[in-house]
């Protein structure tokens, strides 16, 4: 596995990037068993994104801001899980979220930050590569100087937590090839 890869001197503190996180196998591993659930889109504040998701664990609710208990995360994918606890010591239980997405061609992620409850956040990128943009959450910092944008590779590892999760917001361009990400979220004061 690589190491952390510095994405910049001004990278926002609690960023961290590991490219080559996966092997192929784990890879193509994952994608089999996403391969098998079934996915819908995501609806956010009334609008159909153009991406489609499952997600296992807790559920935020953009509507009404509620936090719901759904179905048990797979335990296809308790490796990737214990992956990422060996490289962050985060226990497997603090995991209270697993979301795949589905990303097909051009599809994007706005500015935004994670929903409040959840605290950190991992992500790992299979299937295809993608421009990852990082910005302050200050609007009055915000501007093309202050935008950190970088490729995220398949099979790499994203980390988002204290500074980079509470005082900057991420997006991501549109995708050239379909792409699928988990995302793993803790919460707060689990």
């Amino acid at each position: 596995m690589n190491t952390l890869f510095p994405i910049g001197p001004a990278s926002p503190e609690g960023f961290e990037y590991i490219p080559g996180f996966l092997s192929e196998d784990e890879e193509i591993g994952l994608y089999n068993e996403i391969s098998k659930i079934e996915l819908h889109n995501f609806n956010f504040q009334g609008f159909k994104a153009n991406r489609k998701v499952a997600s296992f664990g807790y559920d935020y609710s953009f509507e009404n801001g509620s936090l719901t208990k759904g179905k048990d995360i797979p335990p296809a994918f308790n490796s990737l899980i214990e992956k990422v606890n060996n490289y962050r010591s985060i226990k497997p239980a603090e995991f209270a979220e697993l979301l795949i997405t589905e990303y097909p061609v051009g599809s994007v992620i706005n500015w935004h930050r994670d929903a409040p409850p959840f605290d950190i956040i991992a992500g790992v990128s299979l299937m295809a590569d993608c421009t990852f943009r990082l910005r302050p959450q200050d609007k009055a910092k915000q501007g093309r100087s202050s935008v950190i944008s970088f490729p995220v590779k398949r099979r790499s590892l994203y980390v988002i937590q204290g500074p980079a999760r509470t005082e900057w917001q991420h997006s991501i361009t549109p995708v050239k090839q379909t792409r699928y990400s988990i995302t793993l979220r803790t919460l707060r004061n689990i």
